[in-house]
């Protein structure tokens, strides 16, 4: 088997095992994906602006300011009181540092905002218990910090 031929059939099985994760995750697990898929492109972009690949970068970086859009705009700020308020700032903040990284290819920003990410990322997944317990009881309100929907 060619090399091509092995790379294409591993790329195969990872979009279907992406896409079946899809299908049946749970608004926090999806959540917990688009941080993941995030913080992988960060850290390659990091890598990348290292390297000089400029075309590689400007590409991830677009897709995690992308994501990060995503995120924000998924708050439940009417529910979610302050937590959120700042949570959004705090995407914004990211965004912005990303949208410099990519001007100056500088890989400093990048790697704050890949520390942030991580910061977040981790506290949602310390919550996934609470949340998963809470939006199986119908009667009882989702965590303030959850997002309304997290995909569009």
């Amino acid at each position: 088997m060619s090399s091509f031929a092995a790379k294409s059939k591993l790329a195969a099985y990872h979009s279907v095992s992406v896409h079946g994760g899809l299908a049946s995750a749970d608004p926090h697990s999806l959540v917990l994906m688009l941080m993941d898929g995030c913080a992988e492109r960060l850290a390659t972009a990091a890598g990348c602006i290292e390297r000089r690949d400029l075309v590689r970068k400007a590409k991830l970086l677009h897709s995690c300011v992308t994501i990060l859009a995503e995120l924000r705009g998924c708050l439940n700020r009417a529910e979610g009181g302050p937590l959120a308020e700042n949570l959004s700032n705090l995407y914004d903040y990211m965004v912005r540092q990303l949208l410099m990284a990519n001007v100056k290819s500088d890989a400093g920003p990048v790697k704050e905002v890949l520390g942030l990410l991580n910061e977040i990322r981790s506290a949602w997944s310390a919550i996934g218990s609470q949340v998963r317990s809470n939006s199986a009881a119908p009667a009882a309100p989702l965590s303030s910090a959850t997002p309304a929907a997290p995909l569009r």
